[in-house]
């Protein structure tokens, strides 16, 4: 009986319905951009000194440090913000989405273990924004400070390209942190075991330093920040899948 009703969970939908599924994640992602939008763009001048806030590091006046060079720049700038700001609220409810669209095809057991770590989920994308704001942007930025001095040349930057370079950042940390979990999930659904984890270390190396480099900034330093966290979280998923394949040898 249970095994039917697992068939039943996995039989395909009609690929008509698979189109009106992902319209309406489509749609439903779109709306929470918007909303995110909607919610930070009123606020655009205090987002804006709090993203300056880690130019202390590197200047004592942040807010002359940066340059606006346009007449439309300001007006630019606030609609920068708005949908960089907007994304980066609008991130997990997206995530929430996308599950909701793959879902249907998980089996009970499957939905079961993805509910109970959707809290996890938003807990690890928070505190990756948190990390990338407090910790790994200000270091981003000693780095960059230090190339420009050390080429000899005066660091003048403009404030959309440090506001695109300080979201992208805080973003890309919080939908990295996000990898490590899914990971554990397959171990505890049994779709990967410790030893593939291990066998393809060398493969998941690469894809990580891809996925890096596609979600950080264009510069080397901020891929390195974010990839060698990820390399040793997934070591430790390694382990961690390790103890519990042991415990369940050890049961038997």
């Amino acid at each position: 009986m249970r095994a039917h009703d697992e068939q039943g969970e996995r039989d395909a939908k009609p690929f008509l319905q698979h189109l009106e599924d992902l319209r309406t994640m489509l749609i439903r992602s779109f709306l929470a951009l918007a909303l995110g939008m909607l919610i930070v763009a009123p606020a655009a001048p205090q987002f804006l000194r709090f993203l300056k806030k880690p130019l202390l590091i590197v200047t004592s006046n942040p807010d002359t440090f940066l340059r606006s060079i346009e007449v439309s720049g300001a007006f630019n700038l606030s609609l920068l913000i708005a949908f960089w700001g907007g994304l980066l609220l609008a991130a997990p409810f997206v995530v929430f989405f996308v599950g909701g669209f793959i879902f249907p095809g998980l089996t009970r057991r499957e939905q079961n273990v993805v509910r109970s770590s959707s809290g996890i989920a938003v807990f690890l994308f928070l505190a990756g924004v948190f990390l990338g704001y407090r910790m790994m942007l200000p270091v981003a930025l000693k780095v960059m400070f230090g190339m420009h001095d050390w080429m000899g040349i005066a660091a003048e930057w403009t404030v959309s390209s440090y506001i695109v370079f300080s979201i992208q950042l805080m973003l890309a940390f919080g939908l990295a942190l996000e990898l490590p979990l899914l990971v554990l999930l397959l171990g505890q659904l049994g779709i990967l075991t410790s030893s593939q984890l291990r066998d393809k270390r060398k493969i998941v190396i690469v894809i990580i330093l891809v996925i890096a480099a596609l979600l950080t900034p264009p510069d080397v330093f901020s891929q390195l920040l974010m990839g060698i966290p990820l390399i040793l979280l997934y070591e430790l998923c390694i382990w961690l899948i390790w103890l519990k394949e042991r415990k369940k040898q050890e049961a038997v």
